[in-house]
């Protein structure tokens, strides 16, 4: 990747190719955050495998974005709802409503979030609550909703986006660090909570994913940022949202029946 005025988001390899799970094929996926980003291309993922994907986003258009790329690459159509998941009963029924037209979930991918950037010191009480309303509260209620269901059907997986920025202490979004820094005890928690039912609980935490908003951002504030962050990587490559969404697969399959209580760090070594 370059840094001219026009940056090209990393296109990664094409969803119909790489590793194929034949147990995912006709499982029902729920992605939160579908719309864009890291959410959109796990949803594009799982649909590629042959899985019945449902996505919630709270942007109809950025959904409805989704929809038509799953359609256009895959042949698959997914099932969606438009909804704020800081609305918690709001969710929930969307869950229901999407359920019924899938079948019970057997994965749920918690990857909405936000990684909005406030100064610590123009952080306020209402703003801080705001940013774990979006970023933490709705993926242990999400949990909540599907793992009933989830255990009756068999068992299945819940996979939680996390963060690298924590680990090292990023600057300039502390709601978002502290935040992203409680995924892993949630995560812990939650598995050990509903192993027993048959439900592996793990998570995911993401290094630079080189997504459309982070292009745009580095690209308006700071374009030296591309190459200053790949020298913190071991591996010399730009990571994109195919990463994630590979990861995700793979947590989702039987290949990864015994993992649980795990946070997976895909950032090409940074931390």
């Amino acid at each position: 990747m370059n840094t001219s005025a026009t940056i090209a988001v990393p296109e990664g390899e094409s969803p119909l190719a790489g590793a194929r799970y034949p147990d995912l094929q006709g499982m029902p996926v729920l992605v939160t955050g579908a719309g864009s980003g890291i959410g959109s291309s796990i949803a594009l993922h799982f649909a590629a495998q042959g899985a019945r994907v449902a996505g919630m986003d709270i942007s109809a258009a950025a959904l409805a974005e989704t929809a038509q790329t799953i359609h256009s690459i895959t042949g698959n159509t997914i099932e969606t709802a438009i909804v704020d998941l800081r609305n918690i009963a709001a969710m929930k029924a969307a869950i229901a409503d999407l359920s019924g037209r899938t079948g019970a979930f057997r994965t749920l991918i918690n990857n909405a979030g936000d990684d909005a950037r406030v100064p610590w010191d123009q952080v306020t009480p209402d703003y801080w609550n705001d940013r774990f309303e979006v970023n933490v509260r709705h993926q242990f209620f999400a949990a909540q909703a599907v793992a009933p269901a989830m255990a009756a059907a068999g068992g299945g997986a819940i996979i939680n986006l996390g963060s690298i920025s924590w680990m090292f202490g990023a600057v300039g979004l502390i709601a978002y660090t502290t935040g992203k820094s409680a995924i892993m005890g949630l995560t812990k928690s939650l598995a050990r909570e509903l192993g027993a039912s048959g439900i592996r609980v793990n998570s995911i935490a993401p290094g630079m994913i080189w997504t459309r908003k982070q292009i745009d951002r580095a690209m308006a504030d700071d374009p030296a940022k591309f190459e200053r962050y790949l020298d913190r990587q071991c591996i010399k490559e730009h990571l994109d949202a195919s990463d994630i969404a590979r990861m995700a697969l793979w947590l989702a399959s039987r290949e990864a029946r015994h993992c649980a209580g795990q946070t997976y760090i895909v950032d090409g070594g940074v931390v």
